[in-house]
């Protein structure tokens, strides 16, 4: 397996950041194929030479045709890496090149706001932009192998696989297969799994990282006599029940059961600025719009061509249901912070995050982060800190400026106790504070 891995890590470019690059597989590397163990077959006479051809044009014929194969686990993740990196690698050079067509035309990137949207791997800490994640991450998954096959496996089960239901029903099966060992260690029965098995093909084959995490744990692929076939069977069989093998078993179950997805963070680029007139001009790029640039002028004009009086005309519940669609219109938000020295702090959110997210995001960036503060949204709206709302149900998407102040008691006491108003700010945030253009 060590050997493996390495020539894994010389066949596939693993990198930390920037689109466009793919993974490729080694042409030389084959396969293996589980061998079927049978009886020994009785020696014969040398075949004459005519068998010998009629033999092998036979064989010719057999290769030239598809056949079914066993796999191992080093087959299966080469294979993974091979369907799942290259093919989405190329799908994100395809997008990235559609992209950059389609934002040529609206906006020039010096004159944006933030030139993009990115986000941060917790396996590897890359910066990544959104196109990149999903094929970064599942390429550490796959490299993670070398270190722990277990963990690995887990977070292939829980990350490649979107239908929760199928995770579900896979991991109740495996968890229910070592519960069956745990109680009878020493019964055979329970220590093998039929791969052709109606179950096992329909609830746990299908999902992703499954047949992993059962060689992870010591299951092994061996071709079995089966009654009443001709041809043997795969099935993987697990070898060791010894008591401490057990107790490993139970632990790894209880992790897999636990499982979460591996998701790439949204990296929130707190900046600080200085003071500005310009604190209310925002230019967004595309990512934060789940409309298409085409999509987005088409829209705006279709809004210049309404008259007043059709506004007029509209119910409440019409007007709601049209605030609703015009909040599932964004992905992100850019916030920004007007302070009491009249610096700037910004960052970006997604358009679902809670109210309570974006408090944290400005406690985080201050020296005295402690003390109670108030954030007012445009209209003079109040932003409560423990109020379960998503920003875009407050109306804060796409791009909004908001003010700050301290809690007027306590400062009142600060005042009052000879003491000084707070700094602002954190050091590492001034220290590459920015204008405004």
């Amino acid at each position: 397996m060590k050997k493996f891995f390495e020539d894994m890590k010389k066949d596939l470019k693993f990198k930390s950041a920037g689109p466009g690059k793919k993974l490729t597989e080694d042409a030389s590397s084959k396969p293996q194929v589980v061998q079927s163990s049978g009886p020994a077959k009785p020696c014969y006479a040398a075949p004459t030479e005519g068998a010998q051809k009629a033999g092998a044009a036979a064989l010719a014929r057999i290769e030239g045709q598809p056949r079914p194969r066993v796999q191992n686990s080093q087959d299966v993740i080469r294979l993974q890496v091979k369907r799942e990196l290259e093919a989405e690698a190329a799908a994100v050079a395809e997008k990235e090149k559609t992209t950059a067509v389609e934002g040529s035309n609206v906006k020039d990137l010096a004159f944006l706001s933030v030139t993009g949207v990115y986000f941060t791997c917790p396996l590897t800490g890359a910066t990544l932009t959104k196109s990149e994640r999903d094929v970064h991450i599942k390429e550490a998954i796959f490299m993670r192998f070398e270190e722990d096959a277990v963990e690995a496996s887990i977070m292939m089960v829980h990350t490649f696989n979107k239908d929760r239901e199928k995770v579900k029903a896979a991991v109740d099966i495996i968890s229910k297969y070592i519960e069956n060992i745990c109680k009878n260690p020493t019964e055979e029965k329970y220590r093998k799994i039929k791969l052709s098995n109606k179950v096992f093909q329909e609830k746990v084959k299908t999902v992703e990282g499954s047949r992993e995490f059962l060689e992870a744990m010591g299951f092994q692929s061996i071709m079995l006599d089966v009654e009443g076939h001709e041809e043997s069977e795969e099935f993987l069989v697990l070898m060791e029940h010894n008591p401490e093998s057990l107790e490993v078993m139970k632990e790894s179950r209880d992790r897999l059961q636990r499982g979460e997805p591996v998701r790439a963070q949204l990296d929130r680029q707190p900046q600080a600025f200085r003071p500005s007139p310009n604190a209310m001009h925002f230019e967004l790029p595309s990512e934060f719009y789940n409309l298409t640039a085409e999509e987005l002028k088409r829209e705006q004009k279709q809004k210049n061509e309404v008259v007043d009086k059709n506004a007029m005309l509209r119910t409440k519940a019409m007007r709601e249901r049209e605030e609703q669609r015009e909040r599932r219109k964004y992905n992100y938000t850019l916030l920004r912070v007007r302070l009491p020295d009249g610096n700037i702090l910004q960052g970006t959110f997604l358009a679902w995050d809670k109210v309570s997210v974006l408090f944290q995001f400005v406690r985080d960036s201050l020296v005295d982060g402690w003390q109670p503060f108030e954030l007012v949204a445009p209209g003079g709206h109040k932003l409560q800190e423990d109020q379960e709302v998503a920003l875009n149900e407050c109306s804060l998407v796409p791009a909004v400026l908001l003010m700050f102040s301290w809690d007027a008691a306590v400062q009142a006491d600060i005042a009052a106790g000879g003491g000084k108003s707070p700094a602002l700010l954190k050091p590492e945030l001034l220290e590459n504070i920015q204008t405004l253009s």
